[in-house]
Parts: C-alpha cells; structure tokens; sequence
C-alpha cells in the first residue's frame, strides 16, 4: 500500500516548478521513505516529491526492485531482486551525451500510459544524498532516463511534454475520461 497518495494528471500540482532543499534532515528523510514505500507499492521504478504533492526538489529510484516492466533479467533466475533506493535531494544534471536513447516511458501519475521518448543516452548528476552529503552519479542507459524523467518533474515537466501534441493530447484526453468514469 502507497505511503502517501499519487497527484495524478491533469491534476496542476504536476506542472508547478519544486524549491530546493535547505539540507536533507529529518523531514526530508521520512519524505523519501515514504516516497519510496509508494514506488514499491505502485511498481514504479522513480518518483519524484511532486507526485505526491510535496513541491521540494526530491526524487527517489530502483530499477533492481520496483518494477519488471524493463527486466530483462534470466527468466531462470527466480530470486526476487533486494530493494537498493537511490535518493536524491536537490538533483542536477551537470553533463549529458549526445548520443541519445529512446525508452517507453510511463509515469505513476499518468496510469497506464505509455509513449516513446528521446533523452540523452549517459548524464550526471549532483545531488545530497540520503545522509546529506554532496554526491555525483554517472548514469547510463534506462537509469539517465529514469533520473532525467524524475529532474523534469521537480521542473514541472511531464513526459508527455517531450512528445508530439496529437499524441499528448490523446493521452490527456484518455486520463480525463478515465478520471470521469471513476468519480
């Protein structure tokens, strides 16, 4: 069961830029258990604070532990993954790559929906980390997607701005009606 309740589409929290933290205490902390209690309890791989309506610029990820949506582990293997949350407070990308990646990206606050998006294949970022201390991370592949996905958040950015308006608006318009049906 989620900690705490998703914002989800087209609710405006979701667009609203996030203010940094002034250092990762207490408060902070027990916001990222919670977030990460509620990506586990969704099957999310990344939340980001705004989705669960705190605007501070905090994120969490796992994509060992929560979720199989991208695993491409030996069907062989039948041990279940161990939890290994990255926690980031204040998160900046301070390098990309050129080269780029395309990834079907969804998002906990847009249920069930899916498209193809194009970021930058390799970043890394500088963040405070769980206990506060200054950190840089290179990251590659699914993880600089999953982190530049969750940085746009804290920017007030959906995946849904990186594609097409014809298919942006199909999605908008399917969680819309969605959300009509289950009022």
């Amino acid at each position: 069961m989620p900690a705490r309740p998703l914002v989800i589409e087209p609710d405006q929290r979701l667009h609203k830029k996030s203010l940094p933290v002034k250092s990762v205490d207490g408060d902070i902390r027990k916001l990222m258990d919670d977030m990460v209690e509620t990506m586990y309890g969704c099957n999310g791989i990344g939340l980001a604070a705004v989705q669960v309506g705190i605007h501070k610029r905090v994120l969490v990820m796992d994509l060992e532990y929560g979720s199989s949506r991208y695993d491409d582990q030996n069907e062989a293997d039948k041990t279940p993954p161990k939890p290994n949350p990255i926690y980031m407070a204040n998160p900046e990308i301070i390098e990309s790559s050129d080269e780029k990646n395309t990834y079907e990206e969804g998002c906990l606050s847009f249920p069930g929906q899916y498209s193809k998006v194009t970021r930058p294949k390799k970043v890394s970022v500088k963040f405070l980390d769980y206990n506060g201390k200054e950190q840089i991370m290179d990251c590659d592949e699914l993880l600089a997607t999953c982190v530049q996905h969750e940085i746009d958040h804290l920017d007030g950015i959906v995946f849904v701005d990186h594609i097409s308006k014809l298919k942006r608006d199909m999605i908008i318009r399917r969680l819309k009606k969605h959300q009509k049906q289950n009022m």
